[in-house]
């Protein structure tokens, strides 16, 4: 992404963004599918409450 911090105008900075993901390679796929790699929660047992 290039850097955009100096540039005080915001759709100067769009533009800036947008020509340089365009310039950029393409993302290769996802080989896992998405939110594998997050922690797993057990369910909580049903019955009484806590509190």
């Amino acid at each position: 992404m290039a850097d955009t911090k100096k540039i005080e105008d915001r759709d100067e900075r769009k533009k800036v963004k947008r020509t340089a993901r365009k310039k950029a390679a393409p993302k290769a796929k996802q080989t896992e599918p998405r939110g594998s790699k997050k922690k797993k929660v057990k369910k909580m047992v049903r019955g009484v409450s806590k509190r």
